[in-house]
């Protein structure tokens, strides 16, 4: 399970990155918060079934949410007056004594249910028992537990991809994925973690209205062999080239593109250099590069390139 998170946008990256130098806090700080100014959206593809966290529920399931749980009901009131900024501002600022004292009977009640196989992935109870095991120490519980009750629990299976873009929280829970991102190690962290969590300048940066996930079920098709993710980013794309026995590819690179081969083996040449690549090798093509790819066995490969190549 990695970490609760939210980056900040391209702007306020910009702003906040400023900011600390001038206070002359070191990069190497641990308290550091922006180690540059970018922005940081992602782009993530399962390799397997996957689970995580994104984004806050949409107002009726999370005010059944609150309703269903014995243990979040002291929230309902907030919920009413504040919505999704006055619940997790709540738990976020709560202090240490206060988040064990209204955690412990929840995870007292649900761990056993884990523990015996009982709760479905599906379900919040599951992922907050397990983050108990995976984080907390007696007396000292992780208040990342409340955020698994607030956001959605989205299920990708292998092959669908999601986007998370500024201002979204969001934590990857389970599996192997392939993810792309902004040249950017801009992270606010909100709990499920042992590093700096810095409160105040993560509610900075959370867009507080509710997420319906827009999963990516299938890529879109450029030419035979060759799919592409689109996303709202300038920085980034991800392609996929699936390649069948002996067959051939032709690309034609506008920037740097990076090639990483997750299955079979590829003869690749550009000009007069040829290199073969194998499962878990990659490659660097420069722009202008013309490129073509030759499968020894059936084969996949991703491309890491920008959103504006259409060769």
């Amino acid at each position: 399970m990695l970490s609760i998170q939210v980056h900040p946008s391209k702007k306020a990256a910009e702003k906040e990155f400023a900011t600390e130098n001038e206070k002359g806090v070191s990069l190497k700080a641990p308290n550091r918060n922006y180690k540059d100014d970018n922005h940081k959206p992602e782009l993530m593809y399962a390799l397997s079934d996957f689970w995580l966290l994104h984004g806050f529920k949409n107002p009726s399931d999370l005010k059944a949410t609150l309703e269903a749980v014995p243990e979040l009901l002291f929230l309902l009131p907030i919920w009413k007056k504040g919505s999704y900024e006055g619940i997790y501002k709540t738990v976020m600022e709560m202090s240490v004594s206060a988040v064990n004292n209204h955690l412990q009977p929840l995870i007292d009640r649900i761990l056993p249910l884990y523990e015996a196989g009982k709760l479905d992935k599906s379900h919040p109870d599951f992922w907050a028992a397990r983050a108990f095991k995976t984080f907390c120490k007696p007396g000292d519980l992780d208040r990342g537990i409340f955020s698994i009750y607030f956001f959605n629990v989205v299920h990708l299976k292998k092959g669908e991809a999601i986007f998370q873009d500024a201002g979204i929280l969001h934590a990857y829970l389970e599996g192997q994925n392939l993810e792309i991102m902004a040249n950017s190690d801009n992270v606010l962290r909100g709990g499920l973690t042992n590093k700096h969590v810095d409160v105040p300048e993560l509610l900075k940066h959370v867009s507080f209205v509710p997420v319906t996930p827009a999963i990516i079920e299938k890529g879109h098709v450029i030419k035979p062999c060759l799919e592409s993710f689109p996303t709202p980013a300038a920085d980034f794309e991800l392609q996929k080239l699936s390649l069948g026995k002996n067959q051939l590819v032709s690309i034609i690179t506008d920037t740097a593109d990076i090639y990483l081969v997750l299955e079979g083996v590829v003869e690749a040449v550009a000009g007069n250099e040829q290199v073969t690549l194998h499962k878990g090798e990659a490659m660097l093509a420069l722009a202008n590069a013309d490129l073509s790819f030759k499968s020894e066995e059936s084969s996949l490969i991703f491309r890491a390139t920008v959103p504006y190549s259409q060769s």
